[in-house]
């Protein structure tokens, strides 16, 4: 996505236009505006001459064509791709180069602080046909995501939980008992915060449903608000509906109750499973 945009950027730099962009490379203009938009990979030769044409430097060339090997390469989610739909794999790959994760979430943990049992009797209700390898490969998935919380780059996670998220029961008591625990300890980490919206706060702005907002360390790349439904995703990145979202989290972090009650509020639910 940011290579994509770079090219656009030397693109209208150079004053060509998406013709003779094509042009330059035999193909047809919307071939170079999936270029741009990361619809499709950065094949190498098209990427050199393109280059070429908008009079970019030898030593600028090189250096972006070694970004775009890079970027051709599959993700570490590549080998889940027999469990991982089409329209998921871009969020992980979101997820994966954040600075700022911030979550919404009405129904259930978010995935990066789930315990494997839980993640497990989840995947079974989700997905009552598969198999047991196959439900493991699902849990073994989210499992893996969650090493980004630990890594010394780690994003910063900033999430707002519905109380009817700990009081849900997921897998039975002992699966809950760990899971609320497993909250407790994350509490622990330097990047994570968790909020949680009790049932008396009420009507709320975003208690329209789940999402997730991604903040990035590039100039290039905007923020983008992930939604979900039971067959597919949005990727919301226009910068009027991003800043939409973005009011509605910094409202709800008003209404929720303070991180500093978080780990009180964890204590007393777990003595009460």
């Amino acid at each position: 996505m940011v290579l994509g945009r770079r090219l656009r950027h030397l693109r209208e730099q150079a004053g060509a236009s998406f013709d003779e962009a094509a042009r330059a490379i035999d193909v047809t203009p919307l071939t170079v505006r999936r270029m741009e938009k990361a619809e499709v990979g950065l094949r190498i030769p098209y990427v050199r001459e393109l280059l070429h044409t908008y009079g970019v430097s030898a030593q600028e060339t090189d250096d972006f064509l070694a970004l775009a090997r890079k970027a051709n390469q599959p993700g570490w989610w590549y080998k889940y791709r027999d469990v991982l739909p089409d329209w998921f794999s871009a969020y992980v790959s979101l997820e994966s180069e954040a600075t700022v994760i911030r979550v919404y979430e009405p129904h259930y943990v978010p995935g990066l602080l789930q315990t494997h049992d839980y993640t497990t009797a989840l995947m079974r209700v989700g997905f009552p046909s598969e198999s047991e390898d196959e439900i493991e490969r699902r849990v073994d998935l989210r499992m893996r995501r969650q090493e980004l919380l630990t890594k010394p780059e780690s994003p910063a996670l900033w999430a707002i939980l519905e109380e009817t998220v700990l009081r849900r029961p997921v897998g039975g008591r002992g699966v809950m008992q760990a899971q609320v625990e497993r909250l407790i300890e994350a509490l622990d980490l330097p990047r994570v915060r968790l909020q949680i919206m009790r049932y008396a706060t009420g009507a709320h702005p975003g208690a329209f449903g789940p999402f997730h907002y991604f903040r990035f360390g590039f100039t290039e790349l905007p923020d983008v608000v992930y939604t979900e439904s039971l067959a597919g995703a949005v990727y919301v990145d226009q910068p009027d509906d991003v800043v939409s979202y973005l009011e509605v989290l910094d409202r709800m972090t008003v209404q929720a109750e303070p991180v500093s009650r978080t780990r009180a509020i964890l204590d007393e639910l777990r003595k009460e499973l």
